[in-house]
């Protein structure tokens, strides 16, 4: 059973094919892929080959990949994901993208407070860790705002162009 999620304003659900239309403009605007290194999106078979990619790796408990939309409202605003598990699932990776017309509203600072909760206090993990551009100044100010570490003497082996943030789960 997918852990559905719900806040002050947000409802955290699993994807669906419906959500086509949104997954491909997540994944293909320049506005939100600005500082992403990531496969575009071309086309809605893409998008949708994508939802069900991510449906299959939930099932498989490869991750958790939510989407973010506002109570009362189906219609997807973004997606936020625990992903990139170590082996003995005390260490994922948080990864979160949100449409334009809803930044500065802490429409992600609601979805990534709730993620840490589910996280830390659910799964148990030992330490979340945030993967974000050097010049996303937007994404490290969330991630600061919310107790994340930037851990100077890490490099993302795969993206120079990133910086690791890290936050562990107070035992």
């Amino acid at each position: 059973m997918f852990p559905e999620l719900q806040t002050e304003r947000l409802f955290l659900r699993q994807l669906k094919e419906s959500d086509d239309q949104v997954i491909l403009f997540l994944r293909s605007n320049e506005i939100v892929n600005t500082f992403v290194k990531r496969p575009k999106t071309n086309t809605t078979e893409e998008a949708i080959n994508f939802i069900n990619k991510i449906n299959k790796g939930i099932d498989q408990q490869d991750w958790l990949f939510w989407g973010i939309t506002v109570k009362d409202n189906p219609e997807l605003i973004g997606t936020i994901c625990l992903w990139n598990f170590s082996e003995d699932k005390k260490i994922a990776e948080v990864g979160y993208d949100l449409h334009p017309d809803f930044y500065k509203q802490g429409i992600m600072n609601e979805a990534l407070i709730s993620i840490l909760d589910y996280g830390f206090k659910t799964l148990e993990l030992d330490r979340i860790e945030a993967f974000t551009h050097k010049n996303n100044e937007a994404s490290k100010k969330l991630l600061i705002r919310n107790d994340f570490n930037h851990i100077e003497d890490r490099i993302d082996s795969d993206n120079p162009d990133n910086i690791i943030f890290s936050i562990s789960r107070n035992k």
